[in-house]
């Protein structure tokens, strides 16, 4: 009958750079006692660099770690701060990042847009505050769930709301035209 207990064979290795080639490491047997010494500081220094994105060892060479990320291949090189001076003394770094937001001018345009729309809309649709208070408070509410709030068929509601988009188009269109000074369809 076989015995049930298991042997503890776990043997511990340290990984060895070689002083001429620091990519070649070589496996060296440790003991129990200097593996709980030694790994935890290398456990730590290998998470702390992952987290910061730094380190870049695929897992199955993580063996390889002795947490000497200098001299290892797999380690991202030294980031750059975003307000280090540039070495012509000219600014920074951040001073050539685009800004993505919106500029001033394109965001009173579309204020100003909006209130056309919401002002058409409310010539075109008695009920257009409620439709507007209806999807404010609720931006998933099917067209059907408002037909139905006011008292309107839902095909109906449907086919007025596609000729109030139609309207907003061909109001946009003819807009354009009188500010541009020709029409944009016939490219006069």
């Amino acid at each position: 009958m076989k015995s049930t207990k298991k042997t503890n064979d776990n043997r511990r290795y340290y990984p060895l750079r070689d002083p001429e080639n620091p990519n070649k490491v070589t496996l060296v047997p440790i003991t129990e006692e200097q593996y709980r010494s030694l790994y935890p500081e290398i456990w730590v220094t290998q998470k702390r660099e992952q987290y910061h994105g730094r380190c870049m060892c695929p897992k199955h060479y993580l063996w390889k770690c002795d947490g000497q990320c200098d001299l290892c291949e797999y380690h991202a090189p030294d980031t750059v701060s975003l307000d280090d001076p540039l070495p012509d003394g000219e600014g920074t770094l951040a001073d050539y990042i685009p800004d993505d937001r919106p500029s001033i001018e394109a965001i009173i345009a579309d204020h100003d847009l909006l209130e056309h729309l919401i002002a058409r809309f409310r010539e075109l649709d008695p009920d257009a505050d409620r439709i507007i208070q209806m999807r404010l408070d609720n931006p998933k509410i099917s067209d059907r769930k408002i037909a139905e709030a006011l008292g309107r068929k839902q095909r109906t509601f449907a086919d007025q709301m596609k000729r109030v988009a139609q309207s907003f188009i061909g109001s946009r269109t003819s807009k354009t035209t009188t500010l541009s000074g020709h029409c944009p369809s016939s490219g006069w």
